[in-house]
């Protein structure tokens, strides 16, 4: 949710939406891109192991590196960090702008695995897939449409991941960073300070947002220094195409139910039927 105006200190929770995704439920496991296909450059040197029955590992839309690194580990049989570490001596030929961290670039999708996939040629293609997505020609002509690199794009679209509570208000998501950025407006996005906080939460109290980070979106303007999860394609599309508006604040009162307002009054009446709806839910 997109909170307060500039200069407005928050006293109460106000809310942003992202609501009912709790940084990829289960049920998420089920919503994936299309599926790609791991090609020689993941098998080991062992050719002996090419026989392997095949299984795949699932990366679903919003993931963390984090998790990213522990699924692959699970999926490999490998020991809790491995992956983590396997990133820090593969090249992964990422952006410039990302400094070598590859938050953003592990693109979700279905991958086939078997007992021969290394952790370097998995996470090398992942990074593979996801460049070849974000350079597509609509996505470097968007990109430049909207005035911000494709690496900015990849943040937006990691942004809208987390935020939008359904795919229909991606757009209008993607449109409120854009204004609010236009506008010199903090973000103010709680997403960003439950990735400083390695935590995933609906509820962000005052001193969450004092928080002395460069992924605090509440007191500092401007993106955050790199993305905050692995978009998919629909959070790419809105990143580049977002919804004409002149929306300002979000907040999603219950599920399915996103409001939008370019009013900040009419944001603290939405916040306060989020907050009923919260305590009503919580007494029941």
């Amino acid at each position: 949710m997109v909170n307060e105006s500039p200069d407005a200190r928050p006293r109460r929770r106000l809310r942003t939406t992202r609501r009912g995704k709790i940084v990829l439920v289960v049920a998420a496991l089920l919503v994936v891109s299309a599926a790609v296909l791991i090609p020689l450059s993941l098998i080991g040197p062992d050719e002996q192991k090419k026989e392997s029955p095949q299984s795949t590992l699932v990366i679903p839309e919003g993931w963390r590196a984090s998790q990213v690194y522990a699924a692959v580990d699970r999926a490999l049989g490998l020991k809790p960090g491995s992956a983590r570490k396997t990133v820090t001596t593969v090249d992964l030929d990422l952006p410039d702008q990302a400094e070598g961290n590859p938050e953003g670039y592990l693109f979700p999708a279905t991958y086939p695995i078997d007992s021969a996939t290394e952790p370097a040629g998995l996470l090398r293609y992942m990074a593979d897939t996801a460049r070849k997505r974000f350079g597509a020609d609509h996505i470097t002509a968007g990109a430049q449409r909207n005035n911000v690199t494709v690496y900015e794009t990849a943040t937006i679209a990691s942004i809208v991941q987390a935020e939008a509570d359904t795919a229909s208000d991606m757009g209008k998501v993607a449109r409120v960073v854009y204004n609010r950025l236009l506008k010199d407006m903090p973000l103010q996005m709680d997403s960003t300070i439950n990735y400083a906080l390695k935590r995933s939460t609906l509820d962000t109290s005052t001193a969450d947002t004092q928080l002395d980070s460069p992924y605090n979106s509440y007191v500092r303007k401007g993106l955050p220094p790199t993305p905050i999860g692995n978009p998919g394609e629909e959070a790419l599309r809105a990143a580049i195409s977002p919804t004409p508006g002149p929306w300002l604040y979000f907040v999603t009162v219950a599920p399915g139910d996103t409001r939008f307002t370019d009013s900040y009054d009419e944001q603290l009446k939405n916040v306060e039927e989020f907050n009923r709806n919260r305590r009503s839910a919580a007494a029941g």
